[in-house]
């Protein structure tokens, strides 16, 4: 048993007092100035203490990972799917794909509620819930073959249960990868710098793939060099192109960003994936990680001022301008991902299990990737937190809330006590060489506008309209990678279902049935978004509503299926580590989906807003956001869909929870009934650290041996 030197209990107490000062100033601080510094410092200091304790606790005392048990990737290494990749990449590969619209948009949508409620969520959320479920997925389907997470709550907890989970996943899965094509689109539209950019960074990526695989294999650092080079040039040139005669070739309408996002999610799910989605999301993590951590330093140096209040009045009223509902449940379903997200564990079963190189790496993988997603989140609300309240809420809040004009915007917000006049509305979007500002909602422009306040504090205003650009292009890119990566793990949980029917199916890396289940996961999700490009309140539009909700009941699914494992195999002593956040998150979920289907207020509930609608087309009333009787039609549609929809996925999460319990009371009553589907044990051959940093056991133990190594 090693014990702590005095160097590093000096460092760590060091740690936990910065955490602690930042807690203590953001929760006792009121009615005077703080700075969003104080938020930096309480996350970092946690996520550091997270990680460096809890999460090692659950890797080595819970789960006990075996640093010389072989997985998948090399016992089955095809060169398509299953693959050995270096940790570095497949980190950076991990934390793209599951960093997609919810870290960006969430957080900035709850700062209706005010600053501390989503601090305090992101922050403890990820470290006892997010960043636990990943790992531990992650951990388990490593052990099965790389099962999704569908497949192994058949195997694990039965047909019926089973079949739920089966359903459920896939169904969110679709919802989540619409929705977050949406995001792109509306943020590539019309935008050449955007589109130019992200372009050029798949060729890039083709080159990583090959220089890695083929060129000079297992060269990790010069191929990062080489892909950053030529990041940052495309990045460049993402601007000139957009100021040249060039422009109108990168400058797309909505509709043909579709057929494009469509048939690039096509290609990359089909693709070998050493070839394209690793390496480009490898790429794209050094931006995305780049950017935010440039955010945090901007913080520290400009010392941004938290002007949102720490608690607002709307999370105790409830009618909210931006999202209807108290902070009970909604503020957690809100922020979708930065805390907890069930689409990780669809990544987590989906393509890393597949690629990762040893067991040992799943803590820094699977815990270390969410918590890096989560300080995307706390700089998200950092970002919509120092900016001007009565120009947040005018960026939020619905055009039939607030009007078109920026008198009667200045109007509306100024009676919900944040005032703002109009004419610094109409200077906030000539800042950054905008038309209008005014309901721009959905988080995204939002969180532009409060990172070219924090970059252009540092740089000078005159880069304000730039920063704001900028801002929008990473968001896209951000987003991206979770849509490729999501739409290979929607083929293997279609091919796992499918397999239950026709065996070849099973063979994931089988050509014909690859090629099959990509085209129609591409085609479920292309058809939605095409529709919801086309009509505003239609296709994904129609869906939109219930994106958290479906999210977080993925989740539940996932820590569900977690806590039964822990309980069949042996470690019932520790089956809190997931049983205590799926108590949680099934008592918000389920919370939450029956007051979106049973409220009897209309901004929150789906039958009611059905029932105000038709009554009004009973009278010949438009009532917004409809503006004519047709949309009036469509509206009671989607609120019927909704509805329905909500109730039927929390319906097959409450079966797949009851079957669970079911299947954990059996086992500790007759154990010798209970069976695991883990693969065998095969010794491994190959010698990976378990950290991004090899320890000095690790360097020993690779310079006495000569072992295989992968991408």
């Amino acid at each position: 048993m090693r014990t702590a030197n005095v160097r590093t209990i000096v460092i760590w107490t060091l740690v936990a007092l910065v955490g602690a000062a930042g807690w203590s100033v953001l929760a006792l601080a009121r009615g005077e100035d703080v700075s969003a510094a104080w938020m930096v410092a309480a996350a970092l200091g946690s996520y550091a203490i997270g990680y460096r304790f809890y999460s090692k606790f659950i890797a080595y005392k819970v789960l006990k990972v075996d640093a010389t048990r072989a997985t998948p990737a090399e016992r089955l290494n095809n060169g398509i799917d299953f693959h050995p990749t270096d940790r570095r990449v497949l980190l950076g590969h991990h934390f793209a794909a599951i960093a997609g619209a919810g870290p960006l948009v969430g957080p900035v949508l709850a700062a209706q509620m005010g600053y501390l409620p989503g601090t305090v969520w992101i922050i403890a959320g990820v470290i006892f819930a997010g960043a636990v479920q990943d790992m531990v997925v992650l951990f388990f389907s490593t052990r099965r073959d790389g099962r999704s997470l569908g497949q192994m709550a058949r195997e694990e907890i039965g047909p019926f249960g089973g079949a739920a989970a089966l359903i459920a996943a896939f169904a969110i899965m679709i919802i989540l990868l619409g929705v977050l094509a949406l995001v792109i689109v509306n943020a590539l539209a019309a935008s050449p710098w955007g589109t130019f950019s992200i372009a050029m960074t798949i060729p890039i990526a083709l080159l990583m793939g090959f220089y890695l695989r083929v060129l000079r294999p297992g060269r990790v650092a010069e191929v990062s060099l080489i892909g950053v080079g030529l990041l940052l040039l495309a990045l460049v040139a993402g601007r000139w192109v957009a100021e040249s005669s060039w422009a109108g070739a990168f400058t797309l309408a909505p509709s043909t960003l579709v057929v494009w996002l469509v048939a690039y999610g096509f290609i990359a799910s089909i693709l070998p994936v050493w070839m394209l989605l690793a390496p480009r999301d490898y790429l794209s993590t050094f931006m995305k990680i780049g950017t935010i951590a440039l955010l945090a330093l901007g913080v520290v140096v400009a010392l941004p001022t938290l002007k949102m209040d720490a608690v607002t009045d709307f999370a105790s009223r409830g009618d909210g301008p931006v999202f209807a509902g108290s902070l009970f449940p909604f503020v957690f379903i809100t922020i979708a991902c930065g805390a907890l997200s069930g689409f990780h564990s669809l990544i987590s079963s989906g393509t890393t299990p597949k690629m990762i190189q040893k067991e040992t790496q799943v803590r820094m993988i699977g815990y270390g990737s969410m918590l890096m997603e989560s300080s995307v989140a706390i700089m998200a609300l950092v970002a919509a937190s120092i900016i001007d309240p009565g120009l947040y809420f005018a960026m939020n809040a619905p055009a039939g809330a607030i009007g078109t004009t920026v008198q009667n915007a200045s109007q509306v917000v100024t009676g919900w006590g944040y005032s703002i006049s109009p004419a610094e509305l109409a200077q906030a979007a000539k800042n950054v060489e905008e038309a209008t500002l005014l309901s721009r909602t959905g988080g995204a422009p939002t969180l532009a506008v409060g990172v070219s306040e924090i970059f252009s504090k540092v740089t000078g205003g005159s880069l304000r309209a730039f920063w704001y650009h900028f801002a929008i292009m990473f968001e896209a890119l951000f987003i991206l990678t979770a849509l490729d990566a999501g739409t290979r793990v929607g083929r293997f949980m279609l091919q796992d279902m499918l397999g239950n029917v026709y065996r070849p199916f099973k063979n994931i890396s089988w050509k014909p049935g690859l090629v099959v289940t990509s085209a129609i996961v591409c085609a479920l999700w292309g058809y939605f978004l095409w529709v919801g490009v086309h009509e505003p309140l239609g296709g994904i539009n129609q869906l939109f509503p219930i994106f958290g909700i479906s999210n977080q009941l993925l989740a539940a699914v996932a820590l569900a299926v977690c806590t039964t494992l822990l309980v069949k195999s042996g470690r019932l002593k520790w089956a809190w580590i997931t049983g205590i956040p799926l108590v949680w998150d099934a008592t918000v979920t389920l919370t939450a989906s029956f007051q979106k289907v049973f409220s009897s207020d209309p901004k929150v509930g789906f039958f009611k807003q059905r029932s105000v609608f038709q009554d009004a087309i009973d009278d010949g009333k438009v009532l917004p956001p409809a503006k004519s009787m047709d949309d009036m039609h469509t509206v009671v549609t989607n609120s019927t869909v909704d509805g329905v929809l909500t109730a039927v996925l929390a319906l097959l999460i409450v079966v797949v929870i009851a079957d669970a319990l079911r299947v954990c009371v059996r086992h500790l009553r007759r154990p010798a009934l209970s069976t695991l589907s883990e693969a065998p044990y095969v010794e491994s051959k190959i010698l990976a650290p378990a950290g991004l940093i090899p320890t000095r056991e690790e360097k020993e133990e690779a310079r006495d041996a000569v072992a295989p190594t992968g991408v």
